[in-house]
């Protein structure tokens, strides 16, 4: 936006834009080495938020956006759990990791001796 001072994203009158597409977000979500997990929930809260708009706007029945909500919350919970068994997993192999080298150090020392 030519004489502004603000490019087009960042514009004052953008705001209500911005907040509908989920713009809040940015910065908050994961890049490389964050669980995959980390943009199904964002995904999942998302949508959670667009239903609970749709309700308050009156283009989605209260009964429909009910079910809706229950289904996305049981998705939520499998995400959820699915996350809580990798990092166990990755805790587990990295304890496995430190107790193999505490060992390896251990066995080191001894034919130092």
């Amino acid at each position: 936006m030519k004489g502004e001072g603000w490019c087009y994203t960042h514009h004052p009158s953008q705001t209500e834009r911005r907040r509908r597409e989920g713009a809040k977000e940015g910065g908050r979500r994961g890049g490389r080495g964050r669980p995959g997990g980390d943009k199904e929930l964002f995904d999942i809260k998302k949508r959670l938020r667009q239903l609970a708009d749709d309700v308050l706007e009156g283009s989605v029945d209260r009964s429909d956006a009910a079910v809706i909500s229950q289904v996305l919350n049981i998705y939520l919970r499998a995400v959820s759990v699915e996350l809580k068994v990798r990092e166990q997993q990755e805790l587990t192999e990295r304890l496995e990791e430190l107790e193999q080298a505490l060992e390896n150090q251990k066995a080191s020392k001894r034919w130092a001796t």
